[in-house]
């Protein structure tokens, strides 16, 4: 063996290398004959010498392959490189575009709309719908949801009879609860109304979070007798002790209670739309429990392996034993409610049914991005045949068709990135739009943005535009009769059907997908049109200022005391010169809040064994209709007297009203109540409907209590956090505030004013 032609060599012994085992075999044996003396005869020295020289060998040919590779690329002219073509046909297109500057601009700005919709709502997509939520596992967290079809409810909030049930019992999930509360800060700068979140011990290790500083909550926590220990969300941290680290084991006044800070919570931890400032222990008596109080939200995280519907099968078996743990309703009420429960994906029951609009929005877009590379590809035709002598002079100095098919698409995927750098720019300003409009139905909104995701998608949208609109010239002019264009008069050979049966098939698809789209926009159009016409309960939103305050106990022992101050305060607030009228409700518009309770009509009893419907409760000061602008059909209104001498009174909405009597008059002294057997409340006047959902929803049936009353135990029952509505006749009416602040500080300095809006702000949001 003569290592004179190495790369010869180095090639034989490859294929000997990759060769079968008794070629392998036959290559050893001449070696281990061949250095038999040098290697004593070992065949496993024998072996090594091979390998290695098969490694040398492969190694050297290699080499010479490459290299001979490169003297070859070396020595080609360099009008013959790939490379160089492709810059001089990028130099052409720009020298193109700069003669061309209007048909440029027009095609960049029409991909550029295209490619901006589709990338700003597939942002949304992306982050609503296709990414994870952020936490540890998400696929194993669902929520935890009851069902009870014979009151109306596909989907309501857990119990804390079923959670504890569901805590003790349960072989496939670990649970916990949370809900919303607001409370007032005070001791620290001004007073402020915060929100906050009531969360079970669980509820962290379920989600798999821990607080950056300090400690989470324990079972002592959520006990009864609980000192309430408070835990800072990332934002309120920063924002109101400047991210001091030494925050914990400092106290904070919360509804003039002294509270220690235990722990700081990381940036990531939000739920749905729900954005709190701080975190307090869940604490409810487990001996107090019974079923009903449907209003915490559960969460759950399933154990190694279960399904969910093995953890559907789980709750249903549960739920018989929370019937025989704990009283408040009877097997008959049950199976009138056809109670149940649903354990489903958090992540779809954060989203809701934002699915279908996301997904027909993205549709209408990606509809819109085609008719834009339609256009674009009808303008490139057009140029195109007006470019024909130069194709051809360009093929008869020897350009191959592949050669003038690349100089177009150079030209259209040169447009189609730079309408694509211009669409994302677009993204960029719509979803910054979008984030400052805050629709209330867009679940993870702090989660959109233009990630790697989008700008890949972007990125792929430009070019592949522009490959589409780039092949048409191609396809349509990429045969062109060299003598018939070299004419002086050449340009008769385009006046046929077949030059124009692209440009035609183009036109007629961009009057169809906008036909389409048109269609589509006109019935959105309507639709608005009627949301805008519809009457939401009140009048001139826009000269209606309204803002929530809360009289914490440390303030006011008694309920009654706090309703005191409400009107104290209602009464120092009709004062301020430019206000015509001032009240105050639990809740006003379309502001979030909820109480829902059956109600039994007296001259409708309810059978034994049926649920009584749920109506939407709200607690109301004198002259709130006249003051937020919502007409008394029949009757009168709620007057001071009905409150201060506690009558036993009710107003009801126009709706409520004709479900039961056909008329808004025939309410009139007719009796309800929260119970089947009373005590019974006079109905005094019927008022128009009220769109407390927003107005793409049904008017809700409405009931309105004295915003003082004596409950069915003969306890003195009152809100103590109210919203306030003051109609004034000043341009603006956030020009109120100094004065307002004034006032309500003259009566107590530590109410913090939360909440601050105009009707108007609050229907725009409802429109969102």
């Amino acid at each position: 063996m003569k290592l004179r032609h190495p790369p010869r060599l180095a090639e034989w012994l490859l294929r000997l290398v990759i060769a079968g085992e008794h070629a392998r075999e036959a290559v050893l044996g001449d070696l281990q004959e061949d250095y038999a003396g040098r290697a004593g005869r070992s065949a496993t020295l024998a072996r090594m010498w091979y390998w290695l020289a098969a490694a040398a060998m492969v190694g050297w040919y290699l080499w010479a392959r490459l290299r001979d590779a490169l003297r070859a690329w070396r020595a080609k002219p360099k009008g013959d490189s790939s490379m160089h073509r492709l810059r001089s046909d990028a130099r052409y297109a720009l020298r193109s575009m700069r003669r061309t500057p209007i048909f440029s601009a027009t095609a960049i700005v029409t991909l550029a709309l295209g490619v901006g919709g589709t990338t700003a709502i597939f942002s949304v997509v992306n982050a609503v719908l296709l990414k994870p939520l952020p936490f540890e596992d998400s696929d194993q967290l669902v929520a935890v949801w009851h069902t009870a079809p014979g009151m109306g409810a596909d989907a309501m909030p857990m119990s804390p009879a079923t959670y504890f049930t569901y805590l003790d019992e349960s072989r496939t999930f670990d649970i916990g609860l949370w809900d919303h509360a607001r409370v007032t800060v005070t001791g620290v700068a001004e007073p402020e109304r915060i929100d906050a979140m009531l969360v079970t011990e669980g509820i962290f290790p379920l989600l798999r979070v821990s607080p950056i500083f300090g400690r989470g909550y324990t079972a002592e926590d959520a006990s009864p007798g609980s000192e309430y220990p408070v835990i800072l969300a990332y934002g309120y941290w920063q924002r109101r002790f400047g991210g001091d680290s030494g925050v914990i084991g400092r106290t904070m006044h919360l509804n003039g209670t002294e509270v220690e800070i235990v722990g700081v919570m990381g940036q990531r931890l939000r739920f749905d739309a729900f954005d709190p400032a701080i975190y307090l222990p869940l604490v409810y008596d487990r001996s107090r429990a019974r079923l009903g109080n449907y209003s915490y939200q559960g969460i759950a995280r399933l154990r190694p392996g279960v399904t969910i519907e093995a953890a559907n099968r789980d709750a249903a078996r549960m739920n018989p034993l929370a019937r025989e743990r704990y009283p408040g309703k009877t097997q008959a009420e049950f199976d009138a409610m056809g109670f149940g429960t649903v354990v489903r994906p958090l992540k779809e029951s954060l989203v809701g049914d934002t699915v279908t609009l996301l997904w027909v929005l993205f549709g209408a877009v990606g509809l819109v991005l085609l008719i834009a590379c339609a256009n674009v590809a009808n303008l490139f035709l057009v140029r195109a045949e007006s470019r024909q002598r130069d194709v051809a002079v360009r093929k008869a100095l020897g350009a191959s068709r592949g050669q003038v098919a690349q100089q177009f698409l150079a030209e259209s995927l040169l447009l189609g990135t730079l309408g694509g750098a211009a669409g994302l720019g677009l993204a960029y300003a719509g979803l910054r739009l979008l984030v400052r409009i805050a629709p209330e139905n867009l679940p993870r909104l702090d989660e959109i943005s233009i990630d790697a995701t989008v700008l890949l998608l972007t990125l792929g949208l430009s070019l592949a535009a522009g490959l589409l609109f780039g092949l048409f010239p191609v396809l349509n002019y990429g045969r062109t009769n060299l003598v018939a264009a070299l004419k002086e008069g050449g340009r008769s050979s385009s006046d046929g059907r077949q030059r124009y049966r692209l440009r035609n098939v183009l036109a007629v698809s961009q009057v169809a997908l906008a036909l389409v789209l048109l269609i589509g926009s006109g019935l959105m159009i309507r639709s608005f049109w009627h949301l805008k016409n519809v009457k939401p309960g009140f009048e001139r939103p826009e000269e209606v200022l309204t803002l929530r305050l809360s009289v914490p106990r440390s303030a006011a022992p008694e309920r009654e005391d706090a309703a005191r101050i409400h009107e104290r305060i209602i009464e120092r607030l009709a004062q301020i010169p430019g206000v015509t009228s001032v009240s105050a409700a639990a809740s006003v518009g379309m502001d979030g809040w909820d109480w829902n309770n059956g109600i039994h009509v007296e001259e409708f009893p309810v059978p034994e064994g049926v649920v009584e419907p749920m109506r939407r409760l709200n607690w109301v000061a004198a002259d709130y209709f006249a003051t937020i602008g919502n007409p008394v059909l029949a009757g009168r209104s709620i007057d001071r007297d009905d409150i201060h001498q506690r009558r036993p009174v009710a107003v009801v909405t126009e709706n409520f009203a004709r479900l039961y009597w056909g008329e808004p008059s025939r309410a009139l002294g007719k009796r309800i109540s929260t119970r089947r057997a009373g005590p019974w409340r006079e109905i005094v006047g019927v008022v128009a409907n009220v769109y407390v959902k927003g107005v793409k929803e049904d008017p809700t049936f409405l009931v309105y209590w004295p915003m003082v009353m004596i409950e069915e135990d003969g306890d003195v029952f009152a809100q103590r956090g109210m919203r306030y509505a003051i109609r004034s006749e000043r341009r603006t009416p956030q020009s109120l505030m100094p004065e307002v602040r004034q006032a309500v500080w003259s009566i107590n300095p530590n109410l913090p004013l939360a909440s601050v809006q105009t009707l108007a702000e609050i229907l725009a949001r409802s429109m969102a």
